[in-house]
């Protein structure tokens, strides 16, 4: 049995509280993740093009307010 297939064997037996802890729990370690990613994208450049197109298209009119 793989380590997923534990979890998810564990996951199914939560009570309706755990599983609400969990989620909020995984939610936050999500976002955590997400954050680290796009962090290290930026600082690697990976995300200048994209950048330099929003900003050609600001400049260009090609936007709005919010």
């Amino acid at each position: 049995m793989t380590k997923v297939e534990k979890l998810e064997r564990e996951i199914r037996s939560l009570s309706a509280q755990e599983l609400t802890n969990f989620r909020e729990w995984f939610a936050a370690f999500d976002a955590a993740a997400w954050d680290r990613q796009i962090e290290e994208d930026a600082k690697a450049g990976k995300l200048d093009a994209l950048a330099d197109t929003a900003i050609a298209d600001h400049r260009a009119g090609r936007s709005r307010n919010l």
